[in-house]
């Protein structure tokens, strides 16, 4: 925990949240990574004693939610229609808070490309990329970008249709892999170094974590279900250098208006430079994932975890 950064106080059960519901599953690609989320959280809730129930977006939709009359709600709906800002926006229109970044913040936060554009607006530092098209130029994509290059969907998480290309005759197909998740695809310049992780929660930046996987790519398969992959914890840098880190990312959370809780994904290179990837405005909150693992390093159980991230549906 940075010395200059406040801890997280534990949430107390007593307070009184209402009725709560928990918004999970819809039919993004990442289903089945929210109804593992929604699951553990809405577990933890009720285990606290707080009045709450699961809801399924893809069951009833928003006529379904709104039949339940939620005080307040909890997101743990990843990708499409529930971290793009749609369901900010009509949860704002029913005027039921919610955990969470805002419309705006969400919606950035889905757009990896426009997210990166903001970041360079604030001389952030975060790799070079380009959008790619099934036109495009694809030698000038590799002068300009170099070899190797990372292909992704612009609206996509957990790695999904993401590809690291490391011969230029593999760059189309790359993109056509992309194409299926997403009409949006970008291309970036490949960051070789240590993969870092910051969770923040209200204004508290967590212990950074370093993410090493034996087949170097943290992609689906190494984030939710191997056993092989490693998360440091304390992550390995000195105390400044991890502050630094630490207030870069929750830079780059601010920029894009995040706000309640968050994540952001970073790469430092052989030089000791460090290079933003992306911002994670719903995290995961399964056994493997990374918010719940910072937390507790920092002193935070995931039902006080829980009940922290709720109570800043109740603060301006």
């Amino acid at each position: 925990m940075n010395s200059d950064t406040q801890a997280p106080t534990d949430g107390d059960s007593r307070r009184d949240y209402g009725r709560v519901v928990v918004l999970y599953g819809g039919d993004s690609a990442e289903r089945e990574v929210s109804l593992a989320s929604g699951g553990a959280i809405l577990a933890a809730l009720q285990r606290c004693g707080v009045d709450a129930q699961g809801y399924d977006l893809a069951a009833g939709g928003l006529t379904g939610l709104e039949a339940l009359a939620p005080d307040r709600v909890f997101i743990a709906l990843h990708g499409r229609g529930g971290e793009d800002g749609t369901l900010q926006g009509a949860l704002e229109l029913l005027r039921i808070p919610y955990t969470g970044s805002g419309v705006l913040a969400s919606a950035l936060g889905m757009d990896k490309q426009r997210t990166k554009r903001l970041w360079q607006a604030h001389d952030l530092p975060t790799p070079a990329s380009v959008t790619l098209g099934p036109d495009c130029d694809w030698p000038a994509v590799v002068e300009r970008l170099g070899l190797p290059l990372v292909v992704k969907p612009i609206h996509e998480g957990s790695t999904l249709g993401i590809t690291i290309v490391e011969n230029a005759g593999d760059l189309a197909s790359a993109y056509h892999e992309a194409a299926r998740f997403d009409a949006e695809v970008m291309a970036e310049r490949f960051i070789q170094g240590e993969e870092y992780t910051v969770s923040l929660l209200g204004d508290a930046i967590l212990p950074a974590i370093r993410v090493e996987v034996p087949s170097g790519f943290y992609d689906y398969q190494a984030k939710y279900h191997s056993n092989e992959t490693l998360y440091h914890l304390p992550c390995g840098l000195d105390a400044a250098t991890e502050a630094t880190l630490g207030e870069l990312c929750r830079d780059a959370f601010l920029a894009v208006g995040g706000r309640g809780w968050g994540r952001v994904d970073v790469m430092r290179d052989g030089e000791g430079r460090f290079w933003l990837l992306e911002v994670n405005t719903v995290p995961g909150m399964t056994d493997h994932s990374l918010v719940p693992q910072a937390a507790a390093h920092a002193g935070l159980g995931f039902e006080c975890l829980v009940l922290r991230i709720l109570d800043t549906t109740m603060e301006p």
